[in-house]
């Protein structure tokens, strides 16, 4: 069993990805990932039909596209951790996130498909990282161009899973909840 990890310093990740570190609560990253995909996957199921597609702008993804890209996103992090851990030192390449959503199906598959997905993708991602070493968690790798460490991933996964699910809150189910 692996012990807690440690906060990342902003020494250890480039500081874009602070908006999400930042966001994830003190206490056992791998606890708060294991709980708040609870919390996540409850409001998904309180999203009704009409409102899956629905854009808040028009320029802007679907509540489906939303929980599509949160997969992807997890996905990404959870190889580049794996990657370094493993010593590979093959920098990896960005991840173009409208490019990802666009090739992605998302946006036509039914939201209840998309959120059992996502549950099934963060229990992969906590068995990865139940699994690490301790020396593992201070290995680096090369991603986007930048230098990370493999604990910058669990929180980078934590917090922009709490990041889109409060702008789901904000942009897409409190408007509509203040309309009825």
């Amino acid at each position: 069993m692996t012990r807690a990890i440690e906060r990342p310093s902003p020494s250890e990740h480039e500081a874009y990805y602070s908006i999400y570190i930042d966001q994830v609560p003190e206490g056992d990253v791998l606890e708060i990932l294991s709980t708040q995909i609870e919390t996540t996957v409850d409001l998904l199921a309180s999203v009704s039909p009409e409102l899956e597609e629905h854009r808040y702008a028009p320029d802007k993804w679907s509540v489906r596209q939303v929980v599509g890209h949160v997969i992807d996103v997890e996905r990404v992090f959870a190889h580049r951790a794996l990657t370094f851990a493993r010593c590979d030192a093959a920098p990896l390449p960005g991840m173009e996130q409208d490019e990802y959503a666009a090739a992605s199906n998302a946006a036509v598959r039914p939201l209840a498909e998309l959120a059992a997905e996502l549950a099934v993708v963060r229990q992969s991602t906590l068995t990865l990282f139940r699994g690490l070493s301790d020396d593992a968690w201070t290995r680096t790798g090369m991603a986007s161009g930048f230098s990370f460490t493999v604990r910058c991933f669990p929180f980078i996964i934590a917090g922009h899973e709490i990041h889109h699910r409060k702008g789901l809150m904000e942009n897409y189910l409190l408007p509509r909840s203040r309309m009825t």
